[in-house]
């Protein structure tokens, strides 16, 4: 790029935000300093490779999706919860708001996640533990009441039951009197990094597609603001991968949903808005912050160039980040506080658009009241005393952080070729995923391990050198001396669990059991018939047919899904 369209990029740049910016600020150092919104090279010069950088708000958004950076629209905090039952759960979430929190993101217990119910044999001793138990519409209705659903930014995370917890949550919406469409927030239905990942899949991949193609289908008709699909990097990081690994895995299931909703006849320019990113913010700072900036700048390429896609809100990557849960220590749990602090902010300055910071005693146990209220104030203090907001990727320009974000995006291309090769050779060996290139790897992928061996590969290098000592970890292998005394924890009793089954065995036996049955007969004819199946799975839920309901008839229609052995 020369000088003088570098210096056409700056107008273009400054007109945009003179037309985006809506409010006065005080835009200043603490010293008093007045500070440019953004920076970039001096008129008239030139910068070898700015076209791959750019100004904040220009294709490939490498320095952000919006022209003010945070001026404009500073990022949510978005602080994850969920613990014993739905009543519980709401109250947390009540602190949270009124201590300044910008939206809520629901975390579920494992019999939830799983698609089972309180009362399953399988759910003894895990109800309420890692999460809120969810059985039915009538929980999902106390967990979010007294917080107008038209009003609050709601995302959940969970993947394998996705839809119908969908449902859940439309008809508690509708029990509020809240028009679905006007609905906003994130559902995660990521089911691609539970094969990769977090395992917490309930069919083979071919039916839990066929799910989300619907969900992506029924949101684009009927609730346009709402995101139905978050692609999940965080539990591909958790699990041991290296940042290049994280980011090529997750947007290579994120072009595969693509693919899925261009199979399906819809417009990527208004479906591709609705997909959104989850990512792990690590320790080393400056990796994290390439890998962010890679990340935008990979999707934005490849949606405008493969996919075809021509707005810009089609082109972005808007993601949400939470900071590294494997990184905290259970030793000297109070430096947790500042690996956290690192961690967010690093996604900040990737230009994250959401933010979930851990709490200090996360490794031990959920969030006590006091460490949630030190993660979400941890944020606010970023937020509101240390100027991190006032200029937009500052440190765009960087020699070090362009050329981490050089290397990281060529070595996710580098995972891209594989994973298309991979698909290639699947589908000409006579392979049956026809819905795309990418789509094909990334199964081929599941079914022969390639992408579990690739992260414990990577994750027994890590531990392998922390063993040696050539990577430290503060408390654990160096500095262990400690006059830290032992932290009062969170504890979910067993009455949780009981008092949840009592509840649920109440309202089977107050339902209309006739309006359960013809809601989940008529879901199982629109999975044989190829229907949608949303309209049908909503009445059921309607109905009070509870999670475990659901997901058994599904279960029964298309199998479980057993993992092949890998060593």
């Amino acid at each position: 790029m020369d000088a003088q369209q570098t210096d056409a990029a700056r107008e273009r740049w400054q007109q945009r935000y003179d037309r985006a910016l809506k409010r006065d600020a005080d835009f200043t150092t603490l010293s008093g300093d007045a500070v440019e919104p953004a920076y970039g090279p001096p008129p008239g010069s030139t910068y070898p490779g700015f076209e791959n950088i750019g100004w904040p708000g220009e294709f490939p958004f490498t320095r952000g999706l919006y022209a003010t950076g945070y001026r404009g629209r500073a990022w949510t905090i978005r602080q994850f919860a969920g613990f014993g039952n739905a009543e519980q759960t709401n109250e947390r979430y009540r602190m949270i708001l009124d201590a300044g929190g910008g939206g809520l993101s629901v975390a579920f217990d494992m019999p939830t996640l799983m698609g089972r119910d309180s009362d399953d044999p399988r759910a003894l001793g895990e109800v309420g533990h890692c999460g809120v138990a969810i059985d039915s519409a009538a929980d999902m209705e106390v967990l979010f009441r007294g917080l107008p659903l038209a009003d609050v930014t709601t995302s959940m995370t969970i993947s394998g039951p996705a839809v119908p917890v969908f449902c859940m949550y439309l008809v508690a919406a509708e029990r509020q009197g809240v028009d679905p469409r006007g609905l906003n927030g994130t559902l995660q239905t990521d089911i691609f990094k539970e094969y990769i990942a977090q395992k917490e899949w309930l069919f083979a991949p071919e039916p839990h597609l066929r799910l989300i193609g619907d969900l992506m289908e029924y949101c684009a008709a009927d609730i346009p603001a709402y995101k139905p699909l978050s692609v999940s990097g965080y539990h591909i990081r958790e699990a041991g991968t290296t940042a290049a690994q994280e980011l090529a895995f997750t947007l290579a299931d994120g072009f595969a949903y693509v693919e899925l909703g261009l199979s399906r006849g819809l417009d990527v320019d208004v479906f591709a808005p609705g997909l959104s990113f989850f990512f792990d913010a690590h320790l080393d700072f400056f990796e994290e912050i390439a890998k962010f900036r890679a990340a935008r700048r990979i999707w934005a390429k490849r949606l405008r160039d493969v996919y075809g896609a021509r707005t810009e809100k089609a082109q972005w990557l808007r993601f949400h980040t939470q900071t590294a849960g494997v990184s905290l220590t259970a030793q000297q749990p109070y430096n947790n506080v500042v690996r956290t602090a690192v961690e967010a902010l690093s996604a900040i300055l990737g230009g994250t658009n959401s933010l979930h910071t851990n709490a200090l005693d996360e490794t031990l146990a959920l969030p006590s009241e006091q460490a949630a209220e030190i993660a979400l104030r941890t944020q606010q203090v970023l937020m509101e005393e240390t100027g991190v907001a006032n200029v937009a990727d500052p440190l765009g320009g960087s020699w070090y952080v362009e050329a981490l974000t050089d290397r990281i995006e060529a070595q996710a291309e580098a995972i891209f070729s594989k994973i298309l090769e991979m698909g290639a050779a699947a589908v000409g060996a006579g392979g049956r995923h026809p819905i795309g290139p990418m789509t094909s790897g990334v199964l081929r992928g599941i079914e022969n391990g390639w992408f579990t061996g690739e992260s414990a590969e990577a994750a027994f290098q890590y531990q392998r050198a922390l063993e040696k000592g050539d990577k430290r970890v503060v408390g654990v292998n160096c500095h262990t001396g400690s006059v830290t005394p032992p932290l009062e924890i969170l504890r979910v009793g067993h009455e949780v669990e009981r008092e949840q089954v009592r509840v649920l065995a109440e309202r089977k036996a107050a339902r209309d059991e006739a309006a359960v049955r013809a809601g989940l007969d008529a879901m199982l004819a629109a999975a044989r018939s190829g229907a949608n199946m949303v309209p049908p799975m909503l009445d059921a839920v309607r109905a009070e047919a509870t999670l475990g309901e659901i997901c058994d008839a599904l279960r029964e229609e298309w199998g479980v899904y057993v993992e092949p052995a890998g060593f």
